[in-house]
Parts: structure tokens; sequence; C-alpha cells
């Protein structure tokens, strides 16, 4: 086995999608910045679903309140709020899981422009 074949498989999230997870909102920004589609899709979720997921359930095990910075950065430049996968994955579903008010208010708010 090639070595970047090792660090794949203990690692398959994508730079952007390893900024989402480790909540790196100017490391985000800078990929979104230099080119990175907003609505890549990696390990069945898309950039948005992960944001949500993440800021959901950090806030779930942390007990801190919800905030929306990431689903904010990823809808600004350009993301699809109402990009579902073959998976039933959905920002909306998504946030609705967390009653997270937030993003869903991002949500609609993005998707009245399309």
């Amino acid at each position: 086995m090639r070595m970047i074949d090792a660090l794949n498989l203990e690692n398959p999230w994508t730079p952007a999608h390893q900024a989402v997870e480790a909540s790196d909102y100017e490391g985000l920004t800078r990929l979104l910045h230099a080119g990175a589609d907003p609505n890549e899709v990696c390990s069945g979720m898309t950039l948005l679903v992960h944001a949500i997921d993440v800021e959901g359930d950090g806030a779930r095990q942390s007990g801190a309140p919800l905030h929306s910075a990431m689903t904010a950065i990823l809808l600004a430049y350009g993301a699809d709020p109402s990009m579902e996968l073959s998976n039933g994955f959905s920002p909306r579903g998504m946030a609705e899981g967390y009653a997270h008010d937030m993003a869903i208010g991002l949500l609609d708010r993005y998707g009245d422009q399309s």
C-alpha cells in the first residue's frame, strides 16, 4: 500500500471538509475563495450538511449555544441550500434534526434567492 493510500484511509475528508470538521472558519474561507466547490460531496455529505452537523453536534455535546458561522460562510460562497443527496441527507433535514433555527433561517433566506 502506498503512503498516500494509507493517509486517505485514515482521513477521508477533503481539505474543505477537514476545515468544516475542525471549525476552521478562516481555512474554509480561504479554500472557497481559492475555488473549492461549496457543493462538494465527501463521505456522503455536502459541505453544507457537514457544517450544520458539526454546529449542531458541537452544541449538543458541549452545551454551548448553537451558532451558524460555518453555514453562513458556505451559503455566502454559493452552497445550494436545497441540495439533497440520494442517501436522504439534506441541509434542512440536518438542521431540523438539531432544531438549528439559525441554520433553518439562513437556508430559507438563501433558498429564496435561487
